[in-house]
C-alpha cells in the first residue's frame, strides 16, 4: 500500500499532490488554482502572482554557465592535450594549438596563464527542469557541507511524513524496528562540489580536499541520511543503482520485501542534483541534451523556445536535465488498516530486466518488451481484461530524444497489440519536469497518483504534433490535459542507460479498496475508514501548513542516540531503548534443513 509520497521537483512539492496540481494548473478550478500558487509561495519566499514562471522546465541562471576543468596559474609555459571540443572560442591570447589527430590537440599556455578558462562562446544548453526559483533547502536546516542532493532529501523525505498524516515514532514504535526498511539513492551520486566533484576539483583548484566530501559524496548516502536524520531506523537498508530506472529499482525492493513478509513498512525512493557544469557538459558532449541551436531550428525561430525543451514523441533533439527528489511510504495492508493510513495506492509487483546483447551500451534493447508484458500481464489479473483495456494508462519515460520516440512506442504499440488494447492512454511529465535522471520514476509515480485522486491525465502540452515515426496504431497520446475519472492503473516505464528496464503497475484507490474489502471484510474496512478520520485531520494541518508557513524539515542530528547500555540482549531477542523487542530466531523456512545437536 501506497500511504504517503513526497518530494521536490520542477513543479514544487509533491505531497498532497501540489506539484501534480501545477501540472495541470489550467484545468483546476480557482480555490485549487490559489491554493497551488500559494504552496509554491512558501518555498521561494516570494509571492504567489510570481510563481508560473519560476517552476518548471526555464533558463538555467548565469552560474551554470560551463567552464573549462582547468584550475590555477602556470609558472612558466604548460603543454597539455585537450580534445578539440574543449578548446575554447576563441582561443585565449598566447594559446598555441597544433592538432594531434582529428579529435585531440597539443595546447602550449605563456607562462603566468589563468588555466581555469571560461567559455567565451555561448552555452549550448539553457535549459533545465530546477526547483522553484528562490527555494534553498539547505537554508532551511543545519545543511553544513551537504551535497544539494542531500538536502533535498531531507526536504522530500519530510513532506513524506507531512502528508503521511502520522506521528512516525508512533508508527514506527507500532512493529519491531528491523521491520522497516529504507531503500534509497541515486543515479549520478553528489557531484557537486561539497561532494565528489569537490574531491576531483580540489587539486586542480589548488584548495584541499575535506573529510566530509567523500563520503557525503556515496550514492547510498541518500538512505543513510534518512535512517540517521529523519527516520532513526535501524531497519534494512540499501540503495539500488539503475540509470534513469533507479526510482524504481529501489520501489521494487521495497514491494517485494513487505510482499515476502521480511518487513512491514518500507521508505523508497532517490533524490538527484545533476544540475553541475560538469555534469550537463558531459551529457551534452554525449549528444543527449537538446541544445538550444538544435530547439530554435526545429522551431525556424531566431532562438530556443526553452518552455518547450522537452518534446516526447514529437519532433526533436535531445532531452531536458533536471532535478528531484521522491520518496514513497509503503506498508503491508494489515498495517495500513491498523494504523489507519491514507491509502493513496498500490504498487503489486514492479518487473525489472535487462537488454541482453548489446551493439553499444547506450543503444534500446528488447528488455522493455519483458518488463511491459509482464506488467501488463500483472494489470490484467487483477483488474480484469476490460480494465486493462479501458481503464489503464502509460506513464511513458518519454525522454524526449529522436530514438526514444522510436524505440519506446514501438514498444508500448506491440504491448498494446498483444494485449487487445485499442487506445491505450498515454501521458510523458518529462515534457513539463525534465529528466531527472534517477529520480524520473518518482516523479511519474507522483503524478500518477496525482491523476488518481483529481481525474485528470496531464498532456503533453510542449508538442503541437506527433513525429511520424512514432509508432501509434494503438496508442492514444494525450495531447492536452484529459478529465478521466475512471482509471484504474497506471504503468509506470522507464528504460535506463546501458539496459536498464522497469515497470511499476500502481493500482488507484478504489481498485486497492476493493481488492482490501475481499481480503480483510467489510468489519475490517469500516474500522480502517473510521481510524483514517484522525489520519485525515493530520493531512488537513499539513496542508494548511504548505499554504502559511515556512517549510520546517525534520533533521534530528545527534539526537536520540541509543547507547550500549541501553542496549539488552540474549540469545532470543534484542531490546533497543525499550522498545518493541526484536526476535533473533527468524523463520527464514530453512528449520527443515536444521541438524540435530
Amino acid at each position: 500500500m501506497i500511504t504517503a509520497m513526497g518530494g521536490i521537483n520542477a513543479a514544487g512539492r509533491s505531497a498532497l499532490h501540489f506539484g501534480f496540481q501545477r501540472l495541470i494548473f489550467d484545468v483546476l478550478d480557482g480555490q485549487r488554482q490559489q491554493q497551488t500558487l500559494a504552496s509554491l509561495a512558501r518555498l521561494s519566499g516570494g509571492t504567489p502572482d510570481q510563481q508560473l514562471h519560476a517552476t518548471l522546465v526555464r533558463s538555467l541562471p548565469d552560474h551554470h554557465q560551463l567552464q573549462g576543468a582547468l584550475a590555477g596559474t602556470s609558472a612558466g609555459p604548460l603543454t597539455l592535450e585537450m580534445r578539440n571540443m574543449d578548446l575554447p572560442d576563441p582561443l585565449p591570447t598566447g594559446w598555441q594549438v597544433s592538432a594531434l589527430d582529428k579529435r585531440r590537440s597539443r595546447v602550449t599556455l605563456p607562462a603566468g596563464s589563468a588555466l581555469r578558462v571560461p567559455h567565451a562562446s555561448p552555452r549550448r544548453v539553457s535549459a533545465a527542469g530546477q526547483l522553484p526559483d528562490g527555494f534553498d533547502p539547505g537554508s532551511l536546516y543545519a545543511s553544513r557541507h551537504h551535497p544539494r542532493a542531500l538536502q533535498m532529501a531531507i526536504f522530500g523525505i519530510s513532506d513524506a511524513l507531512g502528508m503521511l498524516g502520522l506521528d512516525w515514532q508512533q508508527v514506527a514504535a507500532a512493529v519491531p524496528a528491523d521491520q522497516v526498511a529504507v531503500y534509497a539513492s541515486n543515479a549520478m551520486s553528489q557531484l557537486d562540489e561539497n561532494g565528489l566533484g569537490g574531491v576531483l576539483q580540489a587539486p586542480l583548484q589548488g584548495s584541499r580536499i575535506t573529510s566530509k566530501q567523500v563520503p557525503l559524496g556515496l550514492g547510498e548516502m541518500t538512505a543513510d541520511f534518512l535512517n540517521a536524520y529523519a527516520l532513526h531506523s535501524v531497519g534494512t537498508t540499501g540503495g539500488m543503482l539503475g540509470a534513469c530506472a533507479t526510482f524504481l529499482y529501489n520501489l521494487e525492493k521495497g514491494v517485494q520485501a513487505i510482499r515476502s513478509g521480511k518487513v512491514r513498512l518500507a521508505v523508497v525512493g532517490t533524490s538527484e542534483a545533476p544540475l553541475v557544469p560538469e555534469v550537463m557538459e558531459g551529457y551534452r558532449a554525449m549528444g543527449a541534451l537538446a541544445e538550444d541551436q538544435a530547439l530554435a531550428a526545429l522551431d525556424h525561430a531566431p532562438e530556443a523556445d526553452l518552455r518547450r525543451a522537452c518534446r516526447p514523441f514529437s519532433a526533436n533533439c535531445g532531452f531536458t536535465m533536471a532535478e528531484s527528489a521522491q520518496f514513497a511510504i509503503l506498508m503491508d495492508d494489515a498495517l495500513a488498516l491498523e494504523l489507519g493510513a491514507d491509502i493513496l495506492g498500490a504498487v503489486p509487483d514492479v518487473f525489472i530486466h535487462a537488454d541482453g546483447a548489446k551493439k553499444s551500451i547506450s543503444a534500446p534493447g528488447v528488455g522493455n518488451y519483458l518488463t511491459l508484458g509482464k506488467a501488463a500481464a500483472l494489470t490484467r489479473q487483477l483488474i480484469g481484461e476490460r480494465g486493462l483495456r479501458e481503464h489503464s494508462f502509460i506513464h511513458a519515460h518519454g525522454t524526449g530524444t529522436p530514438q526514444n520516440r522510436v524505440t519506446e512506442s514501438r514498444v508500448l504499440d506491440s504491448t498494446a497489440e498483444a494485449f487487445g488494447i485499442a487506445h491505450w492512454p498515454v501521458v510523458a511529465i518529462k515534457a513539463y519536469l525534465g529528466h531527472s535522471l534517477g529520480s524520473a520514476g518518482g516523479d511519474q509515480l507522483a503524478a500518477a497518483l496525482g491523476s488518481f485522486a483529481q481525474g485528470w491525465l496531464p498532456g503533453i502540452t510542449t508538442i503541437d504534433h506527433i513525429a511520424e515515426d512514432v509508432h501509434r496504431q494503438r496508442l492514444d497520446l494525450c495531447l492536452q490535459h484529459r478529465q478521466r475519472d475512471d482509471m484504474q492503473a497506471s504503468l509506470i516505464n522507464s528504460k535506463g542507460f546501458g539496459g536498464n528496464n522497469a515497470t511499476a503497475v500502481v493500482l488507484g484507490p478504489d481498485a486497492t479498496e476493493s481488492m482490501l474489502g475481499q481480503r480483510h471484510g467489510q468489519r475490517a474496512m469500516q474500522q480502517w475508514q473510521q481510524r483514517r478520520e484522525q489520519t485525515r485531520l493530520g493531512q488537513q494541518r499539513f496542508h494548511q501548513h504548505c499554504l502559511h508557513d515556512t517549510p520546517a524539515p525534520v533533521y534530528r542530528f545527534n539526537e536520540g542516540v541509543i547507547a550500549d547500555e541501553q542496549v539488552q540482549m540474549n540469545d532470543r531477542q534484542i531490546v533497543l531503548a525499550g522498545g518493541v523487542p526484536i526476535a533473533l530466531d527468524d523463520d527464514t523456512g530453512l528449520r527443515e534443513f536444521q541438524l540435530a545437536d
